[in-house]
């Protein structure tokens, strides 16, 4: 998630502009278990639109029109996601397995989008500033199939003795999930405090757009 920071703007002089650490901003529909079974993510970009014919007024308009983060915050981009799982749980003896578990992943990028055609130079500012934005946020869309992979293969075949009813390791597989996801989050953390801190690609990507054309 990239978040937005303020800031008064004028040309010809550099901007600082402060960030906050942030979380990843993930919504996950379900976190059952998972199956070794081929399975691809669904990856589509939501585009929010955004105005202004110089740099530093499509930043001014991405910071009234960014996606919400928290009570009064606002991002430039996020990444979510929805994930479902389809599984089995399967008596074996007086144990309880998980035979059957298969994801279904769909990752959602929200990103800005000028709602007219820019100057040229402005144009060109532009792209390189949201393609790298939009690398920040498939970054964070990489930790997300990851963690999913990570899931699956803890999960498939996972047993718990002294389990008939299975539900021993329906407890279980929850206590697992919580420390993969855990894990994942502390991932886009530290991701995002390296990409947003001063002189970090993020920063740097804000200041080449806010002090542009």
């Amino acid at each position: 998630m990239v978040r937005f920071g303020g800031g008064n703007h004028s040309a010809g002089r550099c901007v600082k502009t402060i960030f906050l650490p942030c979380v990843l901003a993930a919504v996950a529909a379900a976190l059952p278990a998972a199956a070794k079974t081929e399975w691809q993510a669904i990856e589509e970009v939501r585009p929010y639109s955004i105005s202004g014919r110089t740099g530093a007024e499509l930043y001014e308009s991405i910071g009234a029109q960014g996606p919400k983060a928290g009570v009064t915050g606002r991002v430039i981009a996020h990444t979510t996601f929805k994930l479902t799982w389809t599984r089995k749980y399967e008596p074996q003896g007086n144990a309880c397995v998980i035979v059957t578990n298969r994801p279904k992943l769909i990752i959602t990028y929200t990103l800005p989008k000028p709602s007219a055609a820019l100057p040229p130079a402005v144009k060109s500012s532009w792209e390189g500033f949201i393609s790298g934005v939009a690398a920040h946020e498939r970054v964070h869309g990489e930790t997300i199939k990851e963690m999913v992979k990570e899931i699956e293969t803890m999960s498939v075949g996972l047993t718990v003795a002294d389990d008939p009813d299975c539900k021993k390791i329906r407890v279980e597989l929850t206590r697992r999930l919580g420390e993969i996801s855990a894990r994942q989050r502390q991932r886009g953390r530290d991701f995002d405090k390296v990409e947003m801190g001063d002189g970090g690609n993020i920063h740097q990507l804000i200041l080449k757009l806010v002090n542009g054309p």
